[in-house]
Parts: C-alpha cells; structure tokens; sequence
C-alpha cells in the first residue's frame, strides 16, 4: 500500500476489491491496517450491526443468506462477516465464501467475508471488529456476523453488534439447558430455525418460559421467533424485529450506551493485546521455561514468579 489516504478513498467509494485488500492486511496484523482505520474512523458508525449465533446445525447460513436476501429486497446494502473454525494449517477460515453462499457472491450491494477465528476465545475473529468498521465506512447499510458454534465464550458478539439473535433449532437435546450458562444475556432474539420439524414449537415454549424465568424485566424480554430458513418463512418477520429492536434502542437512549460500552470494550482489548505482545518481545522463552521448573519443585510460586516478571517489564520500559 503506497498511499493510506488513496486507500481510503476507494474504500469510500466501495470498491470491492480494496475492501478485500484491507481486511487482508488487517487479518495479517499489518502495521498499515491501524493507519488505514485511524483514516477512516470519522466515516464509521452508520451501518447497523447484527450478530447472528447459535450451535452447529442450527441452519444459520441459510438463515443469514435468506435475511440478507430480504435486506436487498429493501434495497438496503450488506455486509457480511462469516467467523469460521481456523485452519489447523493456515490459521484461515475452512469455509470460502463461495461454498457458503454463492447465490450472493455476485450481488454488487452485498460483500462476503469469510474469516479464521485463528484460536480467539470467544469464536469472533481479533479481526472481526475491524473488518466492520471497514464495511462500515464502505457506505454497507448492514454488517452481519455470523459466528461459529455457541456457548459461554460466544458472548463476546455483543461487544461488536447492535442486535444479537441466538438461532436454535428443535432436536439438540439439552441444547436448550447449555443456553442458561450464560448465553440468555446476550440474546436481543431468539430464533427457533427448522420451524416445519417436530419439535419446534415445544422449543420455543422452552424458550420462553427460560425467559420468564431469568432476570429480564419484562418490558426487556426478548422474543422468541419461530422461522425456516429454507423455504423463507418467518424472515420477514425477523428483520421487522431486528428493526424495531434497534430502533428502540435509539430512542431510548440505550443504543448510544451500548456502543459506548462497545467502545470501553474495544479499548481494553487492545490495551491487553499490545500488553501480551509487549510480554512475549521483552521476556525470554527460557526465563518461563526456568521459572516453571523452579514453581514445580515448590521453590517458588506462580504469584512470586508473575511479580518478579512485573518487576523486570517495569525496569525494561524505563
């Protein structure tokens, strides 16, 4: 990249191809990609993000393939994030963007993403954030995530997205119990996806009689929404619900609180990964190889090792 201010513009103008180029710099961790966000950060903002998660099987693909087919319908513009399981090999996503959903890959209002989540916590890709910020300022009315799998550590989506909907689907078996360890909160909606097979409509009673049992206050509880993904039906009615979500949160003042708190988020994430990678360049591999022997001969302990690390990080940075 010869000229930020060049790449920005044709970004701007929503050129595919430097969207691509950027995200891959980003994925790489290029020292360029910060000067190329910090460029384009007054432009951000305006898309509404979405986050859709929910367990392997649960029909998500199809279910975003088919919302971003009723966003075009609209003729609003999208982008979309795929957060896939990371290659063993490459550290990229397993699934291309043209094995996912191809009968959207040629759609000029609409850009496919298919990401690593190259071992991160949560499942969302370090990137991920970025990624939408730069879609973002590509003038994409809509950004979706689609995340792998589900779980505790899925609930880092709501650090990036103005609606969460968690898909399930009748026929997981305790599928449902897993949703109390702590994925109840971070659903906006619920979606029980597959809604032409047995099971579907005890699902969602399950559903929302967890909801009336948990802490929400009853004017915040999420809906429960029944759909199927394959034929269409019930996406129309999601979207009306994502809207109505997010348009509640505007007035309430709630979507501003949100995004601050996405922001106070944002900052400690980088702040602690400048910190680990800080770690990793001034202490040496053999010091911890040393200080692990000496802690498991009970010569030492973990706590007097990590303030003695403390210590020399505080003297080197002198």
């Amino acid at each position: 990249m010869n000229n930020i201010q060049e790449f920005s513009k044709e970004i701007k103008k929503g050129n595919k191809r430097f969207i691509a180029k950027a995200i891959t710099l980003i994925e790489n961790e290029d020292k360029q990609a910060t000067e190329l966000i910090n460029s384009l950060y007054e432009f951000c903002g305006n898309a509404k993000t979405i986050g859709i998660t929910g367990p392997p099987g649960a029909g998500k693909s199809t279910l975003v393939g088919e919302l971003v087919k009723h966003i075009r319908s609209l003729d609003k513009t999208c982008g979309l994030i795929l957060v896939d399981p990371s290659s063993p090999f490459t550290g990229g996503a397993i699934l291309g963007d043209r094995i996912r959903m191809p009968e959207l890959t040629n759609d000029s209002g609409v850009f496919i993403r298919s990401m690593g989540t190259r071992g991160s916590l949560g499942g969302l890709a370090k990137a991920t954030r970025d990624s939408v910020k730069i879609l973002d300022a590509s003038g994409y009315d809509y950004v979706i995530i689609e995340t792998v799998g589900i779980g505790q550590a899925e609930t880092d989506i709501v650090q990036t997205a103005d609606a969460v909907v968690v898909v399930s689907v009748p026929g997981l078996g305790d599928h449902i119990q897993t949703l109390k360890a702590g994925i109840m909160e971070i659903a906006d909606l619920f979606v029980v996806n597959k809604a032409d097979k047995d099971g579907a409509p005890k699902t969602a009673r399950e559903l929302r009689l967890m909801i009336e049992m948990s802490n929400y206050a009853v004017e915040e509880r999420p809906p429960v929404l029944l759909t199927d993904a394959l034929s269409g039906t019930g996406i129309p009615e999601l979207f009306t619900k994502i809207e109505a979500f997010i348009e509640n949160n505007l007035k309430s003042g709630k979507f501003e609180s949100r995004r601050k708190e996405q922001l106070l988020f944002e900052i400690q994430d980088i702040l602690d990964y400048n910190v680990k990678k800080y770690i990793k360049t001034k202490i040496d591999k053999d010091f911890y190889k040393s200080k692990v022997e000496e802690i498991f001969n009970r010569e030492t302990t973990p706590y007097v090792v990590t303030e003695e690390l403390f210590n020399i990080l505080l003297n080197k940075g002198e």
